[in-house]
């Protein structure tokens, strides 16, 4: 769901929140790639099926926009 414009934060464009979502995205996708080789059998990710792996994947992405949110207003 869309933020509409009465809730966003002010002085803050849509394109930078979807600027975001990206970054923290792709930063958490990659913090998680490279700790996979280093985490249980049961913690992969496997691209066929719903598993540990991707919940564990989600929870770094989520964790990384927290950042990014607390990064832009510091």
């Amino acid at each position: 769901m869309a933020t509409s414009p009465e809730t966003a934060p002010k002085g803050v464009s849509r394109a930078w929140q979807w600027g975001e979502y990206i970054l923290a995205i792709l930063a958490g996708n990659i913090i998680y790639f490279s700790i996979e080789p280093e985490l249980p059998l049961w913690a992969h990710h496997h691209i066929d099926r719903t598993d540990p792996g991707i919940l564990i994947d989600f929870f770094i992405c989520a964790g990384m926009y927290g950042i990014v949110r607390l990064a832009r207003r510091i």
